[in-house]
């Protein structure tokens, strides 16, 4: 049984494709792409359809990640096959709760960061869309901590469905 996990920022074109593009390579070195399904998208839908910001696909090609991505708008249809949804800041994680169908659905959203024992108190990646290339580097350094630990989460609740 496929393992789903869903990254979500604003508007699917910075960070939430930004961390499915690590979070995959990550799943792929760890051996788990045949059982860990991972994708990305939006609050808002005002990018759909889009590629990835060229400052997002920059940093992703410039240290080794996959670049493609289409822009969506995350559907609260989808939370039924889901598994984790990923949410990078707390306004995503407010507004993912809201949508949850269920109870259960919203204990299936987590922030990133909460996968980061060195994150601190401060678990938001800031938005890099309004700044320059530096704050889209800074995305990646935090979404490259954060995926390690999540990553462990996901391995120890494959490895617990196949138990």
């Amino acid at each position: 049984m496929t393992y789903r996990v869903c990254f979500v920022c604003t508007g699917n074109i910075c960070r939430s494709p930004m961390a499915e593009s690590v979070f995959r390579a990550r799943v792929q070195e760890a051996g788990l792409e045949n059982q860990v399904e991972v994708d990305s998208a939006g609050t808002g839908g005002w990018h759909e359809g889009d590629g990835a910001d060229p400052r997002t696909v920059t940093v992703l090609v410039n240290n080794g990640y996959d670049s493609a991505h289409t822009a969506r708008r995350f559907q609260p249809s989808w939370f039924s096959r889901l598994d984790l949804v990923i949410a990078l800041d707390t306004g995503h994680l407010k507004a993912l709760r809201r949508l949850a169908p269920t109870a259960q659905d919203a204990e299936k959203v987590r922030l990133l960061r909460s996968y980061d024992s060195s994150a601190g108190d401060d678990l938001d990646v800031p938005d890099p869309y309004y700044g320059g290339m530096d704050g889209f580097e800074e995305c990646l350094e935090m979404v490259e901590a954060a995926s390690e630990g999540l990553l462990a989460a996901v391995r120890e609740d494959v490895e617990g469905r196949a138990a």
